[in-house]
C-alpha cells in the first residue's frame, strides 16, 4: 500500500458531466455510494435507467488491463446465471476511459466505468437465517467453479502475488504490525502469523487453484425478499479484489464476513460450509486450514485497515467497519483454538446437507 493511492474525489456536478459526456446519458439523479478506495454513484436517468458509475483510485488505474480483465470476468459470470453488473459501453464503443483531475496532488488520472444496478439491499441489513447463508456458500462455490472456465489474452493480470488482500500474502502482515503498537490485539496477530507459516504454508501445494472474487463479503452481496417473508441472494457486486487464489480462500472470506451481522456468529461456518461443499467438496488439506485462514481474513482486516486509516483519515468511519466489528470475533475464535470451532462448524455443516435443508427452504426458515 502506498501513500500515492489517491483517492478520487469528484463532485456530484463532475460525475454528472463526465456520465453526459461519456455515455450520454442525462442523470436526474446522482448519489454516492460508500466505497473502501474508489468512488461510486448510484445514477438514474431522466429516460429510467439505473446504473453505478465508479471511478476507481488513483494506484488502480495505473493498471487498466487489470480491470478491463475483470470488466471480461463479470460478463463471463452473468452470461453463466450468476447475479454480476456488466458494464456499459461509451459512446465510442469503450468500456472504461482515464479521466484527468487534480484533488491537492497534482493531477492524475482515475479510471471510469459505468455499470448495470443491481436491485436490492445489502446482506447485512437482513436476517441471515441457515437457509440465506447456505445460499451465500452455494453461490460463491458455484462462481468459483464456473470461473474455471474464464479465459482472456491477459488472464495472467489477475496473479496478482503482491496483492496485500490475498491470503497468501499474510505473511507481509508484519510490515504492518506497528500500527498495533500498543495494542494487545498485536499479540494475537503476531501469533497467527506463525501459525500460518507453520500449518497453511507447507499444505498450500494441496489447495486447489481458482480465480476467486476475492472480497465475500456482507456489504458486496445483495438480496431481495422472497413471498414468505425471507430473503433470497440477488446480487454479487465490488470485483476489485478479484485474483488467483485457492478454493479454501473464498471460503474462509466467505465465512468471515458472513459472521459479522450474525447474532449468533460461532454457527455461521455450518450452513455456509454446507452450501459450499455442496457444489465443491474440500479436501483434507483445505479442510485442516479452515480454522487458520478464517483467522487470517480477520487478522488482514483489522491491521490494514488500521494503516489505511493512517493514510486516509477523512475516510476512517467506513475504513474501519469491518474491524471494529471483528475484533471482540477475533479473540473469541482465538480464544476457542482450532479443535472447538472445527467441531462446531464441521458437525453444524453436517446438518445441512441438501436434503435436511430442503424443509427450511419450504419454510422460508
Amino acid at each position: 500500500m502506498s501513500t500515492k493511492r489517491i483517492n478520487p474525489n469528484f463532485s456530484k456536478s463532475q460525475a454528472a458531466e463526465i456520465t453526459k459526456r461519456l455515455f450520454d446519458l442525462t442523470p436526474s439523479e446522482m448519489d454516492p455510494l460508500p466505497s473502501y478506495w474508489d468512488q461510486n454513484f448510484y445514477l438514474a436517468t431522466v429516460d429510467g435507467g439505473k446504473y453505478v458509475l465508479k471511478i476507481f483510485n488513483f494506484k488502480d488505474s495505473e493498471n487498466p488491463t487489470l480491470i478491463g480483465v475483470q470488466v471480461q470476468c463479470m460478463s463471463f459470470l452473468y452470461q453463466n446465471g450468476l447475479p454480476v453488473p456488466t458494464a456499459v459501453p461509451t459512446t465510442s464503443g469503450q468500456l472504461m476511459s482515464l479521466e484527468e483531475a487534480d484533488f491537492g496532488c497534482g493531477y492524475q488520472k482515475y479510471l471510469v466505468i459505468l455499470l448495470t444496478f443491481l436491485p436490492g439491499t445489502t446482506i447485512s441489513k437482513v436476517p441471515s437465517t441457515p437457509q440465506l447463508l447456505y445460499e451465500v456458500g452455494r453461490t460463491a462455490a458455484r462462481m468459483d467453479k464456473t470461473l474455471q472456465n474464464f479465459q482472456h489474452p491477459h488472464y495472467d493480470e489477475l496473479q496478482r502475488d503482491q496483492f496485500i488482500w490475498s491470503l497468501s500474502n499474510i505473511p507481509l502482515l508484519e510490515g504492518y504490525l506497528h500500527v498495533l503498537d500498543g495494542d494487545p490485539l498485536k499479540e494475537v496477530v503476531e501469533a497467527l502469523i506463525n501459525q500460518y507459516k507453520t500449518s497453511v504454508i507447507p499444505k498450500r501445494s494441496s489447495f486447489r487453484s481458482s480465480l476467486i472474487h476475492g472480497d465475500f463479503n456482507d456489504l458486496n452481496l445483495l438480496v431481495q425478499p422472497k413471498e414468505n417473508g425471507a430473503h433470497r441472494l440477488s446480487g454479487i457486486v465490488d470485483f476489485t479484489d478479484m485474483h488467483i487464489g485457492y478454493y479454501i480462500y473464498e471460503l474462509a472470506i466467505t465465512i468471515m464476513y458472513m459472521m459479522m451481522e450474525h447474532p449468533n456468529p460461532i454457527e455461521v461456518g455450518g450452513p455456509v460450509l454446507a452450501g459450499w461443499e455442496s457444489v465443491l467438496p474440500l479436501n483434507e488439506a483445505e479442510k485442516d486450514c479452515l480454522y487458520t485462514l478464517v483467522i487470517s481474513r480477520f487478522c488482514q482486516s483489522f491491521v490494514l485497515a488500521r494503516y489505511s486509516v493512517l493514510l486516509h483519515p477523512e475516510n476512517a468511519e467506513y475504513l474501519m467497519i469491518t474491524s471494529k466489528k471483528g475484533i471482540s470475533l477475533l479473540h473469541q475464535l482465538w480464544a476457542r483454538g482450532k479443535e472447538e470451532m472445527e467441531k462446531v462448524w464441521f458437525e453444524g455443516a453436517a446438518q445441512y446437507s441438501d436434503e435436511k435443508l430442503d424443509p427450511l427452504l419450504k419454510k422460508g426458515i
